[in-house]
Formats: structure tokens, sequence, C-alpha cells
């Protein structure tokens, strides 16, 4: 995935803004699949970290699982989600630090504005975010 410009089909996207909404006091987390490099399908998977208000962390056995399902279904790891409750839709320096999949995007879903929520995508490597231009897509 090298292009700076994401498109999201709207299934999706009302998905991880319904799923925000309904733990606006936790970090919800979790992944997207792809086929042929376009988004398929989101795998919630339960946040497992100790503080799981401030931030996230992927349930392993969840996440094993939802990757094993991914390459059963020849569909490939496309985006790891998650959202701020209190925060801007930015990388925390946490979210910096403990990214580990440099050809994933990084979704960021943010419940810290009035009455609207924000989505937005981020590449992260090396410590460091790039962010993508995000767009709804109706046809996938």
């Amino acid at each position: 995935m090298t292009q700076t410009h994401i498109r999201i089909p709207r299934k999706i996207t009302n998905q991880l803004l319904h799923l925000a909404q309904i733990s606006p006091d936790l970090e919800i987390c979790g992944l997207i699949g792809s086929k042929n490099g376009l988004p398929t399908r989101c795998f919630p998977i339960k946040n497992t970290a100790e503080q799981p208000h401030r931030r996230f962390q992927l349930d392993t056995s969840q996440q094993i699982a939802a990757m094993k399902k991914m390459r059963n279904c020849g569909e490939e790891l496309f985006a790891i989600y998650h959202s701020h409750p209190a925060a801007p839709a930015t990388p925390s320096t946490t979210d910096l630090e403990l990214a580990s999949y440099p050809d994933a995007l990084y979704l960021i879903i943010s419940l810290n504005t009035k009455g609207i929520l924000e989505m937005r995508g981020f590449r992260i490597e090396n410590k460091s975010a790039q962010e993508m231009t995000l767009s709804l897509s109706e046809n996938m």
C-alpha cells in the first residue's frame, strides 16, 4: 500500500464509527481485511490494555484468529483501527512507539469532537506517521 489516498467503503466506515459510539469511554480496536487491495471487512477485537480508556492492545488470541480467517479467505491485513475517547484522531506517542505493521493503514477515530466523529488514517513506520487522505466509497 503506497498510495496516499485511501478509499474506505461507507459500510466499514459506519461500522467503525458505530463501534466507537457504543463504547465512548474505551478505546475500541480491531483489524480490517482486504482483497486485491480493497478493504472488505472489519474484525472487532477486544482491547486488553491495562488502561483501555487511554490506550489499546489487541487481544492476542482474537488477533491471531482474525489473521487466520483473513488468510483462509484470501484476504490480507489492510488496516488496524482504534479510537481515542478523549483525544484527537492523531497517533499518540504510544501509538507511534508500538506500531509494528508498516504496510498497514492505522485508522484512528476520535470522540473528542462535539457532535461529529472524526476518523483519520496514517502510515506509521520508524515511529513516524504520514497522514493519508481518506474518502468514502459506495461501490466496495
